[in-house]
């Protein structure tokens, strides 16, 4: 594991401004250079970006060019723009559902909608959101608009095909994001089954049909290689740059106890006072006993996790946008789906167990280039995960002192679970040692009719002991063979 120093002072570095990072951005080309339309253009310019990424410069050009493509990139790399912005380019008006974007998550949904209705917003073309967990009334009404782009889950959407109120005649670009998990098992098959419905990649006359673009952080072969089946002469572009993410957040470990965790959660709050937070926990049970605990602390924090009704996560998220929120305690799934302006710290109550999630995470305070600040709380059997995480992000994150968080006493439940554990120690003993010998019970005389005593034969059995009987629990099961 990677020996982490401490921090010099106490305190975290503030907020970093947005700066260009070399290896992420393509620094000899811009958008304009890529051939985008201007109100494509005046979109990019809103958002706040100067230069395109890496990703961006290469795929948009080879989406622009007809072709299909395999783009796989760090995950903060800005791959949403990278597709997103040709979609725009290239649409026909008026022309209802001719871009098809899928994601594994709803929430994964609605940020890529979000992210094209901003990009887009100078533009004539419209986006609408398909997901699960919201009225079908609401959905219908956005679809009986004919919006140029659909962004869905693929249950939901298939569900409204089902109901007649969508179709994929008017397909000419199909999307997957996070194509390894789209093309995992649990989505193959209505994967299969929409793309199966959408016109081909090459009709019949030899012209070009839809044009299908994956996007992924992550590939394997045998998904590649599913992913192909699905294209026609795909191009395959692998971007080695470095996430955007991971260079504009400031990131520290804080080592902790368990029983720590609430206490120093609050410690943070309090003490550094960051405009708006998200902290992150791995259960859903965490999310709501947290928001509790700290409401009683007097903190303004809400859950927002996927037991939550969508209208009650739809109002939560309207406060956070509008800054009458403080903080959110928000669970895995739901961190996909919250971009917010104006995040500027994420604390990682729980590191999750999936690495690219860490990267999920904290890009939630590092939108459109802006910096941020993360915080990891690291238990001490969690070093093996935060060095994992280290690697898969090719940085060290440093570990940050509190010298005026006073950690509390080691609860009687856990000093009991302790002294319990060491008493079975104790007890068991090494399963190596050989047990001593039993004396030899004085043989019986011939009158008794007992046979003579057998002599320990050390080199037979262990110890010299011969068992006289079976022991007292056998294995009842029987071994099956094969018959020849």
């Amino acid at each position: 594991m990677v020996v982490h120093g401490p921090v010099t002072g106490e305190h975290p570095a503030p907020v970093p401004e947005a700066v260009p990072v070399g290896e992420i951005f393509d620094q000899s080309t811009t958008f304009a250079q890529l051939g985008l339309r201007n109100s494509v253009l005046k979109g990019i310019e809103a958002a706040g970006f100067k230069q395109p990424t890496s990703i961006q410069a290469r795929l948009i050009p080879v989406i622009l060019s007809g072709r299909d493509v395999i783009g796989q990139a760090k995950t903060g790399t800005g791959k949403t723009a990278a597709f997103g912005l040709p979609l725009f380019h290239m649409a026909t008006r008026n022309l209802a559902f001719q871009s098809l974007i899928l994601a594994p998550t709803r929430e994964l949904a609605i940020q890529i909608s979000q992210d094209l209705q901003e990009l887009g917003k100078f533009t004539p073309i419209q986006v609408a959101p398909i997901y699960g967990g919201q009225r079908i009334s609401s959905q219908a009404s956005r679809l009986r608009k004919d919006p140029e782009i659909i962004v869905g889950t693929p249950g939901r959407v298939m569900d409204m095909v089902e109901r007649g109120m969508l179709h994929f005649k008017n397909v000419k670009f199909a999307v997957l994001d996070e194509v390894d998990r789209m093309l995992d098992i649990g989505f193959r098959e209505d994967i299969r089954k929409i793309l199966g419905k959408c016109p081909p990649p090459m009709n019949a006359d030899g012209t070009r049909g839809r044009q299908t673009i994956f996007v992924s952080a992550t590939l394997s072969p045998e998904i590649e290689k599913l992913a192909r089946s699905y294209m026609h002469d795909p191009e395959k572009l692998h971007i080695a740059a470095g996430s955007l993410t991971v260079s504009l957040v400031k990131q520290f470990h804080l080592p902790v106890q368990p029983w720590d965790k609430k206490r120093l959660l609050k410690h943070l709050l309090t003490h550094e006072e960051p405009a708006l937070t998200v902290v992150f926990c791995r259960l859903k049970r965490s999310c709501d006993e947290l928001a509790r605990y700290l409401t009683e602390k007097g903190i303004d924090a809400h859950a927002i996790h996927a037991d939550l009704g969508q209208g009650k996560r739809n109002q939560v998220m309207q406060k956070l946008r509008s800054g009458q929120l403080e903080v959110l305690i928000a669970s895995d799934l739901a961190s996909r789906g919250i971009d917010v302006e104006g995040i500027t710290h994420v604390i990682n109550y729980d590191l999750p167990d999936d690495i690219e999630l860490y990267v999920h995470r904290i890009g939630r305070t590092a939108r459109a280039g802006r910096g941020g600040v993360a915080w990891s709380f690291v238990t001490p059997d969690q070093g093996g995960l935060l060095t994992d995480i280290e690697r898969h992000i090719n940085a060290e994150i440093p570990k940050l002192d509190y010298s005026d968080f006073e950690p509390g006493p080691v609860p009687d439940w856990v000093q009991k679970e302790r002294e319990q554990k060491e008493r079975n120690i104790a007890s068991k003993g090494s399963r190596f040692a050989t047990p001593a010998a039993p004396a030899t019970p004085a043989p019986a005389g011939p009158e008794a009719g007992a046979a003579p005593a057998i002599a320990p034969d050390p080199t037979k059995f262990p110890g010299g002991i011969i068992p006289s009987k079976l022991p007292p629990r056998r294995l009842q099961g029987r071994v099956k063979t094969r018959g020849r």
